[in-house]
């Protein structure tokens, strides 16, 4: 059976992530899905499609309901299309899970991964260690072995795009997982924020140049329309927008001629005298991000207030913010204040996984376990894990798991997704 869902992007309005982040699990573990959205009164819903099941929600026979989160202790029959919808009709990004009762699973991006990233994937065995030689297969094709079971696809393209699975000799074969590569949309300069007036470039960056790439937006007072058609100016692969107003705020993205769409971003203008600089692509795990209030008019560098999620994080006497290696607790919303100018608009920073932090962790953690086991001892005798804007399709490894009737055809199509 092969389905087709199609639905237009101002219905992805919220984020699918899942927790620990990988598209497969061995049969037992924890798994956390939550649906994440600036706006948590759209009373969010955790639905799937199993071989077994079509389109049922969260605490119906699966999972346990907490908040806009759904946990399971996932098995076999648990693998499937996971998404989030509202009561108001839009829904999330899809994730395709594989639950296995083998012994081997490859640890990959559950989410599109941009061109240019580098992705580790990691062949996993149930028992520890998890460090054992393992093979790397591409389509059915191998791709390499390597020592300590894990692989890094340097500068990702389009071309890396595909089913990958992996083998550890005398423990078996994982199961295959698809891998999204999508294009990157960059904008320069690099923020989410702007001032009235500024001048901002777009430009959606593939190897393929061939494949015909037109910029797209969705503002809050208009839907859908190209670079060229009343904003913008097209340069290439490029668009210009030399006067950038409040109303050009919104959703924007790449799509080709051949179906693909990129990663989004979301710009916000304002016609007010304070900005804050933030990144407007996802972080990883472990990275410094800098924050920079900043005004319309010099010097830039004046004390400014710092809020996360409504609360004040910090002040800082010179207007930038340094936050040392996030974790998927600094995730959320961000804004700025600079006395006698204002604030700033607010703006979600999101925080990815990286597969490399865990790979160190695996490497650390029998030795730090063992420590704490002696330690936990010792006192006894003398007393007597988290998972928010990246909207591509997926390509799910079960060709049952379709969408029921009523959601096959949605009019004003944007993409496909084929399951």
């Amino acid at each position: 059976l092969h389905n087709t869902f199609m639905f237009p992007l101002h219905f992805l309005t919220a984020r699918l992530t899942v927790s620990p982040s990988s598209s497969q699990f061995f049969k037992g573990d924890f798994v956390s899905l939550s649906c994440e959205e600036d706006d948590s009164s759209a009373g969010w819903t955790l639905r799937r499609n199993t071989s077994k099941q079509q389109r049922t929600q969260c605490g119906d026979g699966w999972g346990k309901p907490a908040g806009s989160s759904c946990n399971n202790n996932v098995f076999p029959s648990d693998s499937g299309v996971y998404w989030c919808e509202s009561r108001e009709g839009p829904i999330s990004n899809m994730v395709n899970l594989t639950v296995t009762g083998g012994s081997v699973i490859l640890q990959s991006p559950v989410l599109p991964v941009m061109e240019g990233d580098d992705v580790t994937l990691l062949c996993k065995t149930k028992t520890t260690p998890s460090n054992l030689p393992a093979a790397f297969y591409k389509d059915g094709s191998l791709i390499r072995k390597q020592p300590t079971g894990h692989m890094t696809l340097q500068h990702v393209s389009r071309s890396d795009e595909g089913l990958y699975k992996c083998d550890i000799s005398g423990h078996g074969e994982s199961p295959s997982s698809w891998i999204t590569v999508t294009a990157r949309l960059t904008v320069s300069p690099s923020s989410s924020q702007f001032f009235k007036y500024d001048f901002v470039s777009l430009s959606c960056e593939e190897d393929d140049s061939s494949a015909g790439w037109t910029l797209w937006r969705n503002p809050k007072t208009q839907q859908r329309t190209q670079c060229g058609d009343g904003w913008g100016r097209s340069a290439g692969s490029s668009c210009n927008i030399s006067y950038i107003d409040p109303l050009d705020s919104g959703v924007y993205w790449c799509e080709s001629r051949e179906g693909p769409i990129s990663n989004m971003v979301n710009l916000t203008v304002t016609g007010g005298s304070v900005i804050l600089q933030s990144p407007v692509l996802p972080v990883m795990e472990g990275d410094d991000v800098t924050l920079l209030c900043k005004t319309k008019t010099t010097p830039s560098n004046l004390p400014a207030a710092f809020y996360k999620d409504g609360s004040l994080i910090r002040k800082q006497p010179t207007g930038h913010m340094t936050l040392q290696h996030v974790s998927r607790s600094d995730e959320g919303l961000y804004k700025c204040d600079i006395s006698g100018h204002g604030e700033s608009p607010s703006s979600w920073i999101t925080v990815g996984f990286s597969l490399l932090v865990f790979i160190h962790l695996v490497m650390f953690c029998p030795y730090f376990i063992s420590t704490l086991l002696v330690v936990s001892l010792c006192r006894q005798r003398t007393k007597g894990n988290t998972v928010n804007h990246s909207l591509i399709n997926q390509h799910p490894t079960h060709p049952d798991q379709g969408l029921d009737e009523h959601y096959d055809v949605i009019t004003d199509v944007t993409t496909e997704y084929h399951f």
